[in-house]
């Protein structure tokens, strides 16, 4: 044996396991199986997986299935877990067995082992309680890998994505709210039209954003009901009728979130149709903010020579060889983010089809995408609210001089002089560099009040 390891048998046989190591023969063979990626379970991840050993454990005990101080020792081990304080021996990589069932072990084990660490035996004795026997009692990696999953998704969504989006829109809001007075060309096509309010402007992207807290509101019902209870295939062999219940409960207290046993285990552990549905919805969400970050971006172009419309904070220097070069990074850095949430949403989109007859074996990668996607999300968006759009500025003298250049003016003159005559307008104000209202005056179209009423750029901001 090799120093500084110990000896510890499973049903294959004996492993080599390092000596104070709180995993066992089962994880230690997925450490030499799956030497893929530096791709670990997150923390939010590691805590569902606590949390749901916590709760089968006083559930167990409840229902007079588990020794009352073996399970207060599983308690106290599984506390330490959801803390984060044995998280250096969840060593597993995410490119695993696709059921999750190493990670689930690697739970079991390190469970076992601190419980029994806490009773006065020693690591690795698999006594008096077992990793398989006691730990995972009522349960199977096919139930607890996807009740974790919605578990560690939700609760990543309502603690820091919810409250980042929430945020970003009502400085939005706020901003709208302050640049209601300012009219500035309307753009499609990246081509001058009608002016528009910035404030209505940014009004859309308040908008987005509670339009995506709504999507975010759909998907709970469906993220909050768990497959614990179905164990192996969905029937539940080996399991007590109540303890799914039971589980739920003692999650939902923990959590402050609602959870409730799956309709159907069969559909719970054979699908991922609701991690497939989050996760769409986050790629909405990251659509959404790829528009208006790169509406940031192009509103603030210049400062002289593009479109200026807007003044960005200036955060840090954006060139190696331009002096006085100032980028707008925090934007872009979000666009980033949302090509990256995209690209994690197909790859869950895959794995969603691969739910093979009982089971769905993608679980560990669809799980790291998702909580990837959540957290990127909620970080990056609260940098672009705090470090770009709080203290967002308007030029308004950039913005009236826009409005009085565009040729797009002369769709107001359509209803007094027909489109033909305002498109010869336009075309004359564009060939002669003069504005359509130079050229509209010049022609003797309208009088002068009519024409100055027919060009107030206010009132093409309201229907009428």
């Amino acid at each position: 044996m090799a120093k500084g390891y110990r000896i510890e048998k499973d049903s294959m046989g004996e492993m080599q396991v390092p000596e104070n190591a709180y995993w066992g023969a089962q994880t230690q063979r997925a450490v030499e199986n799956f030497p893929i990626s530096n791709l670990r379970f997150p923390r939010r991840f590691i805590r569902a997986m606590g949390m749901i050993k916590l709760a089968a454990a006083e559930t167990n005990m409840s229902l007079k299935r588990l020794d009352s101080k073996m399970g207060d020792a599983i308690v106290k081990a599984a506390q330490e877990v959801i803390d984060g304080k044995l998280d250096a021996h969840f060593v597993l990589d995410i490119f695993q067995t696709g059921s999750g069932t190493s990670t689930n072990m690697n739970t079991n084990e390190v469970v076992a082992n601190r419980a029994n660490e806490i009773l006065g035996g020693k690591i690795g004795d698999r006594a008096p309680v077992h990793p398989n026997d006691h730990v995972n009692k009522g349960q199977s990696s096919n139930d607890v890998i996807p009740t974790a999953m919605h578990v560690a998704a939700l609760e990543a969504i309502e603690t820091e994505l919810v409250p980042a989006l929430k945020a970003l829109q009502k400085s939005f809001e706020a901003k709208a709210k302050a640049f209601d007075k300012i009219i500035k060309i309307g753009r499609t096509h990246l081509q001058d039209a009608t002016p528009i309010r910035l404030g209505q402007e940014f009004s859309g992207y308040a908008s987005m954003l509670k339009h995506g807290l709504r999507r975010l509101e759909n998907v709970r019902w469906h993220l909050s009901e768990l497959a614990i209870g179905g164990t192996a295939v969905g029937t539940g062999i080996n399991t007590h009728p109540k303890f799914a219940a039971g589980v739920c409960k003692r999650l939902s207290k923990m959590t402050r979130l609602r959870f409730r046993e799956a309709d159907n285990h069969f559909e719970a552990q054979g699908a991922k149709d609701a991690y497939v549905e989050a996760s769409g919805t986050l790629k909405t969400i990251a659509v959404s903010l790829m528009k208006i970050a790169n509406d940031i971006r192009w509103l603030g172009s210049g400062p002289r020579c593009g479109i200026g419309e807007i003044i960005l904070p200036e955060v840090q220097p954006g060139s190696s060889i331009m002096p006085g070069k100032v980028n707008p990074v925090i934007a872009e850095a979000l666009c980033m983010v949302s090509a990256q949430v995209i690209g994690n949403d197909a790859a869950i989109a895959v794995g969603g089809m691969f739910g093979n007859f009982e089971l769905n074996v993608m679980m560990p990668v669809m799980t790291h995408n998702m909580l990837e996607s959540i957290s990127l999300l909620a970080n990056s968006i609260n940098v672009f609210n705090e470090k770009c759009i709080k203290g967002l500025r308007a030029d308004k003298e950039r913005n009236n001089e826009m409005i009085e250049k565009s040729l797009a003016m002369c769709t107001s003159l359509v209803p007094h002089i027909g489109y033909d005559d305002s498109a010869a307008i336009a075309k004359e104000a564009f060939k002669s560099g003069k504005t359509v209202r130079q050229v509209a005056s010049e022609k003797g179209v309208l009088d002068k009040e009519k024409l100055d009423a027919a060009l107030d750029p206010w009132s093409m901001t309201e229907p009428h």
